[in-house]
Order: structure tokens, then sequence, then C-alpha cells
């Protein structure tokens, strides 16, 4: 797999080690996620000479070095039940890669991270946090976790994401909306269904005094309902937003599809090296995508921010 990185400023420190710390915690190992174990070694290409960013486009891939595409024979003809397989059987007509998924794969956010951490280097003072807060609807994230191995079922999760160190100013109204391009790239991201910023959903049962955030002398607010953005544009505060991951499509469990050869009835169970809690590994890749977005940003209006 490859990402092209273009815009990035020239003279940009970038180094094999400095993508060490957020690959790995994308890398799976840990109880609850798949046992497939990829190096995820930065091949840079072009873009980067001598250590620094040249300002052309960086090149990075990543090769697979642990796939087995037998895993995979299975669900040529009958598609997995909430996988693309099915959809992407249709779309292109039968010609799409099944194995491992395809480009539907979450394999590909290894590239979205690697782009992370370039853009988390343009944003100088911007910190960022990503934390699994719940599994299987439960915050107790270990026991939800061994509860699916034992019966050989998958669960999601809750990913809370923060930022700080913001300055006012950025996003667009409308269409390019601060919430419009981190939702934007989040839902690139394989496993995700939903997201909100702030109080989310529970503001629609709020009363505006309650939610309304106090405005402060210095420019910030008591509170942080609206989760750092007002209109579209960072206020000042800590950005906040928590995504749903679903859970896994691939189970080792049988499941209900259609033999896609002779539209029958059929049923598939998933064998191979697969993710119990997939959430598990996105809270890095939840920061990766709002620094992507938050970069392009800076360099647009960052000149103009106080």
């Amino acid at each position: 797999m490859g990402i092209i990185i273009d815009g990035c400023l020239p003279g940009i420190a970038i180094e094999h080690n400095h993508f060490a710390e957020d690959l790995s915690r994308r890398k799976s190992g840990a109880k609850g996620t798949t046992s497939r174990n990829e190096d995820d070694i930065p091949i840079i290409t072009s873009g980067v000479y001598l250590g620094k960013t040249t300002g052309a486009p960086i090149h990075i891939s990543f090769a697979n070095m642990d796939a087995r595409s037998s895993d995979y024979t299975n669900i040529t003809n009958i598609p997995r039940p909430g996988h693309a397989d099915f959809t992407a059987h249709k779309k292109y007509k039968g010609f799409n890669d099944p194995r491992g998924g395809g480009h539907f794969s979450g394999r590909l956010t290894v590239c979205l991270v690697a782009a992370g951490v370039i853009a988390k280097k343009l944003l100088q003072g911007v910190q960022f946090n990503a934390k699994l807060i719940s599994a299987g609807g439960s915050s107790d994230i270990e026991k939800a976790v061994d509860e699916a191995v034992k019966v050989n079922d998958s669960i999601g999760g809750i990913v809370e994401c923060t930022v700080s160190g913001l300055p006012v100013g950025l996003g667009e109204p409308f269409f390019d909306s601060a919430e419009s391009l981190i939702s934007h790239l989040v839902f690139s991201v394989p496993a995700i269904k939903g997201i909100e910023f702030g109080t989310g959903f529970k503001s629609s049962s709020m009363q505006g005094t309650e939610h309304n955030d106090p405005i402060l002398p210095d420019g910030k607010t008591a509170t942080n309902h609206a989760g750092g953005i007002n209109g579209g544009i960072t206020n000042g505060n800590e950005l906040v937003f928590r995504v749903a991951v679903k859970p896994a499509s691939s189970i080792a469990k049988s499941q209900k599809s259609i033999d896609l050869h002779s539209n029958q009835p059929a049923e598939v169970s998933i064998e191979g090296r697969h993710d119990v809690c997939i959430a598990l590994r996105i809270p890095v890749i939840m920061e990766a995508v709002a620094a992507i977005v938050l970069a392009d940003y800076y360099l647009k209006v960052g000149e103009n921010l106080q």
C-alpha cells in the first residue's frame, strides 16, 4: 500500500523513526486484535532528501509481509454480512480483489497514520489525544473483549479524540466547516458508523441555558458543549469528537449470506486472523485524520491567525 502527500512545506524534518510511535499504536498484538504481524516499516521514495522534506509530493509505501490470501478463498463467492464484499462485487462487476477485503480493508489505515505523523509536524504546539472509552457497550473494555473472545464474536466501541492548542479561526462556514471536513475524512476509515462533536446527540435533550457555553474574558468558555467549534470554526477551546466503531464483520461464527454464482442462500464462517475489537486500534487513526484536516486549514490560513 502507499500514500502520496502533497502540499507539505519544505524543510520539515522527516526520519523513519518519527513514524514508529504512531504506527506501533495502530499495530495488532494486543488481546482482542488480529495475530497478523506486519513490520509496518515506511518506505519513503520521494519528497524527502537528507532527512528534510523537499516541497515535492511525498510518497510512502508499506509492504504486506504477513498476508495469507488463502484465508479469503471462501468469501470470493459468498460475501461476508456487514462487509463491503457484496457491494464491491456488484459495483465492480466481480473484478474486485477480495483478498483481505481489497481496498475496503482496514489495513489501508496504516497509510492514514503515516500522513498523520507528517500533519502533526506541521501543527507545532497542538496536542492530540484519542482513546477507546467503551467497547461492546461497556466501560470495562478488557472484560468486554474477553467475553467476545470466549464466544467467537466481535464487538464495537466508542473512541474519543481531543485536540488542544488550536487557535481561533480554523474552518469555513457551511461546506468546509471543521465538523464537515473532519467527518468527511473520519468516514473514510472502515468500520466508522457515527460521529458527534462536543455534547453531540445528548445536546438534543438539553436546554439552551444548559448547552450554551458561557464566554469568559479571555475568549475561552466555562464549558465546552460545542466541542471547540462554533459555526464551523474552531473557537480556541479543546476540540472534542467521538466516533462509533462497529463490530468487525469477519467472525468465526456461521452467518447467513448468498452464493453469488447460484443466487441461493448460503452460510459463511471466516477463517484466519481477525480483530475481535477493531476499535482497539482506531484511536491513533482518529488523531491522524484530525491532524490531516487541521494541517490543511493551517497551511491555507495559518499565517493570518492570531
